[in-house]
């Protein structure tokens, strides 16, 4: 058997493409343009790649995008009392800090002042705390981790009574994942570095997120027959024989795993395109909900 490939960029162009329209129709309604503001600190060259995506993606549907940047030497107080701006502008319906922050800035500070009503993000200590607690929900959810949900969706996969295990308990993957999956209704195991005979706990899930950033560790015999595989995981490996001299690839090892799974996502080209989707679709929806349509 060998598994049905999730591609990710053609889901994730669909939405976008939705997200398109809905720009469109409230333009077309005279409401205000949705804006996304950016907020990068210091120069990773990494996280400037990202914000640059996240940029161009928005020009493309119609968002505004509002780049704000600081030097690594920008302190707390500075980092905040831009974000405080930014929550006073009506443009601004979307506020995205840059993680990871430069050493001595306190992240949870930064989140936690981000407006709950702008927090596309989805990391504000509030959204989260509702999305831990049954009856309550989030005005939004994190990227990653609703890109997974919305993918497995997409594909027509039954969460509810599954067996889900999750290789990872970070903050912005692996928690949040595994919370969207208990609220709906799946059993689910956490699993990380402290966890006995990992491959025994993931060869009994009927749905396995590998989150855990280490390359190709998933392997077959770790993955039960007809599971669906969900590899979040992007590394760079190092590979002479490229032009780069290295390649991408993520947790799950898919050409090993893609002979036994029901259904994968390829690394690169499956969960990473979803997760700028996500973000734009939930800066919309604040939009809508700042307009009172939403």
């Amino acid at each position: 058997m060998v598994a049905q490939i999730i591609d990710g960029k053609k889901i994730a162009e669909e939405l976008r493409g939705e997200v398109g329209q809905d720009v469109a129709k409230m333009v077309e309604a005279g409401l205000p343009r949705p804006g996304l503001a950016t907020v990068l600190v210091g120069d990773n060259p990494a996280s400037e790649v990202y914000v640059r995506m996240k940029q161009k993606s928005c020009e493309k549907l119609g968002i505004e995008s509002f780049g704000h940047r600081l030097p690594a030497t920008a302190s707390q107080e500075e980092v905040e009392g831009l974000v405080k701006e930014l929550n006073a502008n009506p443009r601004v319906n979307g506020i995205l800090v840059q993680l990871p922050l430069p050493s001595g800035l306190d992240e949870e500070r930064v989140l936690n002042a981000i407006s709950l009503e702008k927090d596309v993000d989805g990391f504000h200590p509030i959204n989260i705390g509702r999305l831990a607690q049954k009856g309550r929900e989030p005005l939004f959810v994190p990227c990653t981790p609703a890109g997974c949900i919305y993918l497995i969706d997409k594909m027509g996969i039954p969460i509810e009574g599954a067996n889900a295990v999750v290789l990872g308990r970070s903050n912005i993957v692996g928690m949040p994942v595994a919370l969207l999956l208990v609220g709906r209704n799946a059993t689910v195991t956490i699993c990380h570095s402290r966890s006995r005979d990992l491959p025994g706990i993931c060869s009994q899930a009927d749905i396995l997120i590998a989150a855990v950033g280490r390359p190709d560790m998933v392997k077959a015999d770790w993955v039960k027959p007809g599971a669906t595989v969900i590899d979040v995981g992007t590394n760079r490996v190092d590979d002479p024989s490229t032009e780069k001299g290295y390649r991408l690839t993520g947790d799950v090892d898919f050409e090993d795993v893609k002979e036994v799974a029901g259904a994968i996502t390829p690394s690169p080209g499956g969960v990473g395109p979803m997760t700028i989707a996500m973000l734009l679709a939930n800066t919309v929806r604040s939009a809508k909900m700042a307009a009172g349509i939403g």
